[in-house]
């Protein structure tokens, strides 16, 4: 996992290794996984789980998305490992599917259901793992327990206009722990143990993952594009030329 933001670029020249992290690949993944399940992406879904979004067996976690995104499948799959109940959402009926698929107990598709009619019968909700905001937290608010944990990543939602919360009351009402996070921030803690666990597993097919892969640096904007509209099927790649 790097620190290092490197440009969109058919080589990058580095002074040194600072900020970056060397891949000894020992599994022999795909190159790929290691920009997706088995890099940043994976560990941005896995980092706030334990310690700071800590979970007990058997409490209820929500994962919703406006694209079945790397840190959404990873994170429902690692939840229910650990034998929870699962209710995520995502953009598409294939998306649903494929979320059903790798284990979520109730899965729907937010454009054709309310998420507040799916958590007035399915919640309360103990966990919320957040990436998209707006309506979506809002109704996970409405129907978190007392002493939920609400652990958020992202506002994909805000992203491009602004998307006021009116509920935060429940945070006070509920005693709701309500926390942000940055992976950057936690990798020193927990990117020893994510190389040392997430490749095997995923090399084991513990863990599942799917890729988009587009070919050529000139389609970046596209996929960044598609990604932000909930188009794409799978963790969007860019492939600029073969190892």
């Amino acid at each position: 996992m790097s620190d290092t933001i490197l440009a969109h670029e058919e080589y990058s020249v580095c002074k040194d290794l600072e900020g970056l992290t060397i891949i000894k690949n020992e599994h022999s993944l795909p190159w790929s996984a290691y920009v997706g399940v088995a890099g940043m992406p994976g560990a941005w879904g896995t980092s706030n789980i334990p310690g700071e979004g800590s979970i007990e067996k058997g409490k209820l976690p929500l994962w919703p998305g406006r694209s079945i995104r790397v840190r959404k499948r990873l994170v429902i799959q690692l939840a229910k490992l650990d034998g929870l109940k699962v209710i995520a959402s995502a953009g598409s009926d294939e998306k649903v599917k494929f979320m059903e698929a790798i284990g979520a107990d109730v899965a729907f598709n937010y454009k054709k259901t309310k998420t507040s009619d799916v958590l007035s019968k399915e919640g309360p909700v103990d966990v919320y793992w957040d990436n998209v905001g707006g309506e979506t937290l809002e109704a996970a608010l409405d129907a978190a327990s007392v002493g939920a944990r609400f652990i958020e990543c992202g506002m994909i939602s805000g992203y491009n206009a602004d998307m006021p919360i009116h509920n935060l009351l429940n945070v006070v009402a509920k005693s709701i722990s309500m926390n942000g996070f940055i992976v950057f921030r936690l990798e020193h803690k927990y990117e020893e143990e994510f190389y040392a666990t997430i490749p095997q597993k995923v090399a084991s097919g513990k863990l599942k993952y799917t890729e988009e892969v587009t070919e050529g640096l000139d389609k970046v904007g596209d996929v960044i594009l598609a990604v932000q509209k909930g188009q794409n099927k799978a963790k969007a790649v860019i492939r600029v030329a073969d190892a």
